[in-house]
């Protein structure tokens, strides 16, 4: 994800995407790698277009954790 986030979008996917950028960058620090197929979820996630709800089934249903 980049660290610039366009002022053009509206306040809720601001703040989903300044969160999700955050956690990424955690996660990195942590020594996790984010897989292409992960960050693709969190760019829908940030855009609305799914809820968090999606967004950690997906990840779930990714890692077969039931």
């Amino acid at each position: 994800m980049s660290t610039t986030i366009d002022t053009r979008i509206a306040p809720a996917e601001r703040a989903r995407r300044v969160a999700l950028e955050q956690a990424e960058h955690s996660g990195e620090m942590e020594g996790l790698h984010i897989t292409a197929a992960t960050r693709a979820d969190a760019e829908e996630y940030a855009a609305g277009r799914i809820d968090i709800d999606e967004l950690v089934a997906r990840g779930r249903a990714r890692y077969n954790l039931g």
